[in-house]
């Protein structure tokens, strides 16, 4: 990722900058707005009349003197009547009387400390607000003052800006011409590193197809034959088929575009897991001879045929086990339940369709029950390896997906037959997402923007998904 320009940052955090002072005045404007405002307080309740309290306790018994006496003269006679009328009443109303001056005295301490009380707590309260205006007051003086400062900051900071700003233009002017200056040089340097490698890859061909040419004219001089490219002019000199003296070219080729043999040796690392135990493994288009060691080393007794000569050259040098020929060729002169395995690294892509279902068919008469067989191939449904990597092969005869390579094994007999998806594309080849920020106010606040991305970050995970997935499969099966 490009490194952020100065410029581009200077504007970036003035934006940002903005954004923030935007937002201060906002929220200080509605603290502002929010401010308490004094209400009206209710006045203090009038104070409890007692002015009849003392009337009603001197005036509550209405007979003071209790009953009348009554006897058997003609006015006791007389007073016990009128006693019998009138009497209980008054009896009645003077136990009223008496229960409520009762109930008034025990309430008046209660109705002075309630007046007490509520003239108290609305005071209180009045004081409390007046004391919260005056704090929010001096809040909102304290806030507007922040203002005056952080400007007061920036015009400090402005103008430090500028002397840096200026000490950062003479400098970056003198690293200009500096800059250019090293940009030249490092034009020459890779004209002349281009030159080298070019002369290099040239050497490299030349020592390769001498030493072919020298293994060709040792076998002929050993032999003591000729070669047959035309009519022999002797009957009595054997004779035997002229050597592909261009096979060095492949070799080459896969030096500088399949990578180098300890690359190739640690991506197989993995299989020879699946021939634990085997024997008389063999390997077709067994190449430089990677896997054949790898073999070597975990104890299997493997064995590799490539066309290429100069690939079988290259493992007999290393004291492998290998010999020119074809699959089917070789297969069908082996016994049926032979082989304890078969495996093919990036071979069946080389094949013609018909050749790989003749090929496939010998390899299940061939090997024994039980037996694996692995078959690596290009995974063409991926873009990179397909555009990259099997269109620059133009030994490549036939894509092959994985379904119909999978199927392909199935029908010529094999059981659990599986597909095992390697070397995934790398995060930084694959299509890139968008980032989204991570305040929810500001995804709402441009929601139908946010809303696109989305879009375009679920068709990037489809594309992902499809074409840019692993660059290699390998088809693993058993008889």
């Amino acid at each position: 990722m490009e490194p952020e320009r100065l410029d581009d940052r200077l504007a970036r955090l003035d934006l940002e900058r903005a954004n923030a002072d935007r937002d201060y005045n906002a929220r200080l404007t509605q603290v502002d707005q929010a401010l308490l405002q004094r209400p009206e307080f209710p006045h203090p309740p009038p104070p409890y009349d007692e002015s009849q309290i003392t009337p009603l306790n001197l005036a509550w018994d209405i007979l003071p003197q209790g009953e009348p006496a009554i006897d058997r003269s003609l006015k006791g006679r007389l007073r016990g009547f009128i006693w019998r009328l009138i009497g209980p009443p008054l009896v009645t109303q003077k136990a009223f009387n008496a229960a409520l001056v009762d109930h008034l005295n025990r309430n008046v301490a209660a109705h002075r400390e309630a007046e007490r009380a509520l003239a108290t707590t609305i005071e209180l309260i009045r004081q409390q607000t007046e004391a919260q205006g005056h704090f929010q007051a001096a809040l909102i003086s304290l806030l507007q003052s922040f203002t005056l400062y952080v400007d007061t900051k920036d015009r400090q900071v402005g103008g430090q800006a500028q002397v840096v700003n200026a000490a950062l233009s003479a400098l970056a002017d003198d690293w200009l011409k500096h800059w250019e200056s090293l940009a030249a040089r490092e034009e020459r340097f890779a004209a002349q590193t281009s030159a080298y490698e070019e002369l290099k890859d040239k050497v490299t061909l030349a020592q390769q197809s001498a030493l072919l040419l020298k293994r060709q004219v040792d076998i002929l001089i050993a032999e003591g034959l000729h070669v047959s490219a035309a009519p022999a002019r002797d009957a009595d000199r054997p004779s035997i088929d002229a050597p592909d003296l261009d096979s060095f070219k492949y070799v080459g080729f896969e030096d500088r575009f399949r990578g180098s043999q300890q690359d190739i040796r640690e991506r197989l690392a993995d299989y020879p897991r699946a021939f634990a135990g085997a024997s008389n493994v063999l390997d077709l288009g067994c190449g430089r001879g990677e896997l054949l060691d790898l073999f070597r080393e975990a104890g299997i007794d493997a064995h590799g045929i490539d066309p290429n000569q100069s690939m079988v050259e290259v493992c007999r040098e290393r004291g492998l086990s290998a010999e020119v020929d074809d699959a089917v060729g070789y297969l069908q002169r082996l016994p049926d339940g032979s082989l304890g395995g078969i495996i093919a690294i990036q071979v069946v892509e080389h094949l013609e369709p018909a050749y790989l279902v003749k090929f496939i068919e010998l390899a299940f008469h061939k090997l024994k029950p039980g037996a694996p067989m692995v078959l690596e191939t290009l995974n063409p449904a991926c873009w990179i390896a397909f555009f990259e990597s099997y269109l620059r092969d133009i030994t490549h005869r036939w894509p092959l997906h994985p379904d119909t390579l999978q199927y392909l094994v199935q029908a010529s007999g094999f059981s659990t037959v599986t597909v095992q998806y390697r070397a995934p594309v790398p995060t930084t080849e694959r299509l890139q997402v968008v980032s989204l920020p991570p305040s929810r106010k500001e995804i709402e606040q441009h929601q139908a923007i946010f809303d696109i991305v989305n879009i375009v970050n679920a068709n990037t995970d489809k594309l992902n998904a499809r074409l840019f997935t692993f660059m290699d499969y390998a088809v693993v099966a058993r008889r």
